[in-house]
C-alpha cells in the first residue's frame, strides 16, 4: 500500500505562484510514476502533469498548463512537487496527487491522495 499526502494549496491572486507537494509513504520505493490531477466544481477530474523515473524518465503536461507548471520529483524524500506559476482563475480546483507502480504513461493510477485546494482570485 501507498499513502499520499498533498500540501501547499491555498488562496493566491491571478499571476501568482504556489508549490504543491505530495509525500509518499508505505511502499514508496515501488512507485515509478506519479501525477497531478485537478477537479473544479461541477467538472470532471482532469490530468495536469506526470513524471516517471524509469524507462528514460520524463514528464508530461496538459496543454492548459504547459509552460506555466513544472512537475519534479525527489526520490530521496519520496516527494513529488508541482510548481504552479502564472496562475489563472480557471486553475482553481482541488489538486490530487496520484502514484502507480507501473511506469507506462496513462491516466490509470492505483493510489490517490486526499487533495489540496487551490483558489485563484481575479
Amino acid at each position: 500500500q501507498v499513502q499520499l499526502v498533498e500540501s501547499g494549496g491555498g488562496l493566491v491572486q491571478a499571476g501568482g505562484s504556489l508549490r504543491l507537494s505530495c509525500a509518499a509513504s508505505g511502499r514508496a520505493s515501488s512507485i515509478f510514476r506519479m501525477g497531478w490531477f485537478r477537479q473544479a466544481p461541477g467538472k470532471e477530474r482532469e490530468f495536469v502533469a506526470a513524471v516517471r523515473w524509469t524507462r528514460g524518465g520524463g514528464t508530461r503536461y496538459a496543454d492548459s498548463v504547459l509552460g506555466r507548471f513544472t512537475i519534479s520529483n525527489n526520490n530521496a524524500k519520496n516527494t513529488v512537487y508541482l510548481q504552479t506559476n502564472s496562475l489563472k482563475p480557471e486553475d482553481t480546483a482541488v489538486y490530487y496527487c496520484a502514484a502507480d507502480f507501473n511506469s507506462d504513461w496513462g491516466d490509470n493510477y492505483d493510489y490517490w491522495g486526499q487533495g489540496t485546494q487551490v483558489t485563484v482570485s481575479s
